[in-house]
């Protein structure tokens, strides 16, 4: 039976970036959970070397779970392209480069995808996949998995969201990550979809 978080638990939010500190407070809190971040603690980032979504966001979990005594959440997402083998795939910030530029990574992505002759919808086929994973610090852990599919458009469109959401249009839709508002995107994206599985199996609404 999964383990779950109760009520007044501090977890820790195996992350750096402020923003995702931000948005896991924002789901956790209706359960009387409260989130701190691996830096708000000075625990380190580990190296990502796994070869999956799940099992590098399992070793982020991990490392901050041991390292700070109390449950952690991780996550790592990406985004997978079938006409180029999966790819970026758990290496999706790193075709960013050092200085994190996706206008760069996207351009690097369509290159590819002309020079595989993928020019219709149905040959640009992707989606986007993200793993949350909740550690215990006696090493016991849990994987979330969500994913939302559709195909990759050019020219990128849209300044909202991050990353290649400008360049992904999810199915059944009119709007690219990039365009649509936070709200939306919320209700359908693969992390969205994470959460949904986490909340069900690992947390309880607090009564009233």
């Amino acid at each position: 039976m999964t383990r779950k978080l109760q009520p007044g638990t501090r977890l820790v939010v195996a992350s750096h970036n402020p923003g995702k500190i931000r948005e896991i407070n924002d789901l956790i809190r209706p359960f009387g959970i409260s989130a701190v971040s691996a830096g708000e603690l000075g625990i380190s980032e580990p190296e990502e070397t796994e070869t999956t979504f799940a099992g590098n966001a399992r070793l982020k979990a991990l490392h901050s779970a041991k390292s700070s005594g109390l449950p952690a959440l991780s996550d790592d997402s990406g985004l997978e392209v079938e006409a180029l083998g999966g790819d970026p795939g758990v290496y999706s910030a790193r075709w960013a480069g050092a200085s994190k530029d996706f206008t760069y990574a996207m351009q690097r992505v369509e290159q590819q995808l002309q020079e595989n002759f993928a020019l219709d919808p149905d040959s640009r086929r992707a989606n986007f996949t993200a793993a949350l994973c909740l550690a215990w610090p006696d090493g016991e852990t849990e994987v979330f998995e969500g994913k939302v599919f559709g195909h990759l458009v050019w020219p990128p469109r849209g300044e909202k969201g991050f990353g290649y959401d400008p360049m992904f249009l999810a199915d059944g839709e009119t709007l690219t990550f990039g365009e649509m508002e936070s709200e939306a995107k919320h209700t359908m994206s693969h992390r969205a979809r994470a959460f949904a599985l986490f909340v069900a199996a690992c947390l309880d609404k607090r009564d009233g």
